[in-house]
C-alpha cells in the first residue's frame, strides 16, 4: 500500500504516475506497454496482482470500495466488469474515448464483455478462447473427419475406442463454470435469462432446461467413460497437457486456451511436449465440440479488459494511457511475446502474428472468439458461478437431476435464501 501512495503522488519530476494494476499474465510485455505508453504528462507504473482471479477481484474491490485514488487502470477478467460497473467503481468511456475503445474492429466476443448499462466500461486488450486440440493421427484411427464439426459425444467415443483419453477442466473452480456455460449455451440455452441478466438478484434463473440436461449429459458421458483422464475431478488447464504427448499411447483430445500452441512449441524435444518436429506437426486444432449435432458450438470467452478507476485523481490521463494498452501495436505485442490473442480483427491479419502462427489457426481463434459465449453478464456472477460449481462438483456426479438441483440453490444464493 505505501508503494501505491508513494507512486500517486508523483514522480521526482513531478509528474502524476498511474498506477496500473495487472494479473501475472504477460508481464514483460505489459511492463514494456507501460514504458511506452508513458507521456510527457504522466508515468505508468505496474503494480502486480495475486496470481487467482479471485484474488485479484478481491484486492482490487476491497481498494475502489474504500475509494481508493491510487487506482488508476486495472487488469479485470471480463467476468468481473459487470459487478465493478455495478457498483459504479468504473469511470465509462464516453464519447470519442468510447468510440475509439469498440470500434467495429473488436470482436464480438470481446466487445459484449465491456458494456454495462449502454455504458463502455472498460477497454478490451487481450482475448482468450478454447479449441479442441487434439493428435491428427488419433482423430484419423477413429475415423473423424476433424475438417467437419464434431460432437463431444464423437470426441468421447472416439476417445474411448482408441486408448485415449478427453482432457478438460474440471476441479471445483472456475474453469469448470467454462465448461458448464459453453457446454449449455452449445444446446441453445443460458445459466441466466440474458434478458433479465442485468437485473441483478432478479435475473431469471434458467439453468433448468433441456439444454441444461444436454451438457449434463456430456459431463456424465465422459465421466462414465474410459476416456476420463484419471485426475479428472481435479483437472485444469495444465493437469492435461502431458497426455497430448506421452511416451507410449496414442494421446488425446482436450479443450483448453489459446496458450496452448506455444507452450507446446516451447517444449519440442523436451519432456511433456513432441518428441521432434514430426509430432508437433501432428498436433490438430479444430472448432469446440458441439453439445448436440447440428447445432453450432459457443467456444469459451476470456481474456483481459482494462479499467479505469472511478475515483482516479487522473481519469483522462488514465482512460489515454488505457486506448494506448489497448491499440493493435500493442495486442500484437501481447499476441507474439506471450500468446494472448487479440481482441481486435484486423491483428489477426497483421504480419506480427501470421509470421508466427499457421494463419489457419489464427483464423479458428479469431472466429471462435467472434462467435464465442460469455458467462453470465452478473453483477453477482461470483454468486452465481461459486452456487453452479457446488451443486455441479463432483463432475463423477452430475446426472440428470442436476441441472433442477442447481437452479433451486442459485435462486434460493440469488434471494437471499441460502448462503454459499
Amino acid at each position: 500500500m505505501s508503494t501505491s501512495m508513494l507512486a500517486a503522488c508523483g514522480g521526482d519530476d513531478g509528474k502524476p504516475t498511474l498506477n496500473w494494476y495487472i494479473n501475472p499474465d504477460g508481464q514483460d510485455t505489459l511492463n514494456q506497454l507501460a514504458e511506452d505508453c508513458s507521456t510527457d504528462d504522466y508515468d505508468i507504473a505496474i503494480q502486480l496482482l495475486p496470481a487467482s482471479a479471485t484474488d485479484q477481484r478481491t484486492q482490487l474491490a476491497r481498494r475502489l470500495a474504500a475509494g481508493d485514488t491510487s487506482t488508476d487502470l486495472m487488469s479485470l477478467d471480463p467476468v468481473f466488469v459487470p459487478e465493478f460497473a455495478n457498483a459504479e467503481w468504473l469511470a465509462p468511456f464516453e464519447g470519442e474515448a468510447g468510440d475509439t475503445v469498440l470500434d467495429d474492429d473488436v470482436l464480438a466476443g470481446a466487445a459484449e464483455t465491456v458494456t454495462w448499462e449502454d455504458e463502455v466500461v472498460a477497454a478490451p486488450q487481450w482475448a482468450n478462447t478454447q479449441v479442441l486440440w487434439y493428435r491428427k493421427s488419433l482423430a484419423e484411427a477413429a475415423g473423424l473427419d476433424m475438417t467437419q464439426p464434431v460432437t463431444w459425444d464423437q470426441v468421447i467415443d472416439a476417445a474411448a475406442d482408441n486408448g485415449a483419453t478427453v482432457g478438460v477442466q474440471a476441479d471445483k473452480y472456475e474453469a469448470y463454470v467454462v465448461w458448464i456455460n459453453s457446454l449449455i449455451q452449445g444446446a441453445g440455452g443460458n445459466i441466466l435469462d440474458p434478458d433479465t441478466v442485468e437485473e441483478g438478484r432478479d435475473a431469471e434463473v434458467t439453468i433448468d432446461s433441456e439444454a441444461a440436461e444436454a451438457a449434463a449429459g456430456v459431463i456424465e458421458k465422459l465421466a462414465d467413460s474410459g476416456a476420463a483422464q484419471p485426475d479428472f475431478s481435479t483437472s485444469n488447464e495444465g493437469t492435461s497437457l502431458g497426455a497430448m504427448f506421452p511416451e507410449d499411447g496414442p494421446g488425446e483430445f482436450m479443450t483448453n486456451w489459446t496458450f496452448v500452441y506455444q507452450n507446446y512449441l516451447g517444449l519440442l524435444g523436451q519432456p511433456g511436449g513432441p518428441a521432434d518436429e514430426a509430432e508437433l506437426d501432428d498436433l490438430g486444432f479444430a472448432r469446440y465440440p458441439q453439445t448436440v449435432a447440428g447445432e453450432e458450438s459457443r467456444p469459451p470467452i476470456g481474456g483481459i479488459d482494462i479499467g479505469v478507476g472511478a475515483f482516479s485523481e487522473y481519469p483522462e490521463f488514465a482512460q489515454e494511457a488505457a486506448i494506448c494498452v489497448t491499440d493493435s501495436d500493442a495486442q500484437a505485442a501481447l499476441a507474439v511475446n506471450e500468446g494472448l490473442m487479440p481482441s481486435r480483427e484486423s491483428v489477426y491479419d497483421s504480419p506480427e502474428l501470421t509470421e508466427v502462427y499457421p494463419t489457419e489457426l489464427l483464423a479458428l481463434w479469431r472466429d471462435s472468439i467472434d462467435s464465442g459465449g460469455p458467462r453470465p453478464k452478473s453483477a453477482f456472477y461470483s454468486q452465481v458461478s461459486s452456487a453452479v460449481q457446488s451443486r455441479w462438483h463432483s463432475p463423477n456426479a452430475v446426472g440428470t437431476d442436476t441441472p433442477a438441483e442447481s437452479a433451486a440453490f442459485l435462486k434460493a444464493v440469488l434471494s437471499g435464501k441460502a448462503l454459499l
